[in-house]
């Protein structure tokens, strides 16, 4: 299994509205990817306000062919959608789960 991790750097005055990707983009990237093997997401807020990140979600897949191929498909419009809740760009992260 593979662990797609979206990261959103805490970047002095920039904001980001997690009730809008909690509950509207997300359900979204659910919909759009869960033909293509989306097993589950989880979504993380920053607990602290000096944390390095402010928000993350993570994409389950059993393969990164799977995921490549979701975004092949839907990428465009999942991508036209950030700026609803941040003007961030996030730092991505693909990892093998191992335990």
């Amino acid at each position: 299994m593979v662990r797609v991790s979206f990261l959103y750097p805490n970047e002095p005055g920039k904001k980001f509205d997690h009730d809008y990707y909690a509950y509207t983009h997300m359900p979204l990237v659910q919909k759009r990817m869960s033909a293509f093997g989306l097993v589950r997401y989880e979504v993380d807020k920053a607990a602290a306000e000096d944390a390095p990140f402010l928000a993350a979600c993570h994409l389950y897949f059993d393969s990164v062919a799977q995921f490549r191929s979701a975004v092949a498909q839907h990428g465009k419009e999942l991508m036209s959608d950030i700026p609803n809740y941040t003007p961030i760009q996030a730092q991505l992260q693909i990892s093998e789960i191992v335990v």
